[in-house]
């Protein structure tokens, strides 16, 4: 899972599937890469369980799966308040230096 948002590709695609499901022709739409690369891209993701696919009609609509990006938002939660903590020690620290 860590492995599929390392990536600033896979990345804005997340962010783009933000606002609702979308074709994968239009989630590539701005992107400097090809629409494969896109496909590859979107495929990592689905192995990931990050995003999931339904068809209507002949296009594949993605999705956010809500479940996996709550584990990624629930793990990282856990480093955030540790670099706070450890950030106003740090500041407390230089703030009694002469």
């Amino acid at each position: 899972m860590f492995h599929a948002v390392a990536d600033p590709t896979r990345r804005a695609i997340l962010h783009r599937l933000r606002e609702g499901g979308r074709p994968a022709t239009e989630l590539a739409d701005g992107f400097p890469i090809s629409r494969p690369a896109v496909s590859r891209h979107l495929r990592v993701l689905r192995q990931a369980g990050l995003v999931r696919a339904h068809r209507e009609g002949r296009r594949r609509i993605y999705e956010l799966s809500a479940e996996r990006i709550r584990d990624i938002a629930r793990w990282t939660e856990a480093y955030r308040v540790f670099w706070d903590e450890s950030l106003e020690s740090l500041k407390r620290h230089v703030e009694r230096r002469p």
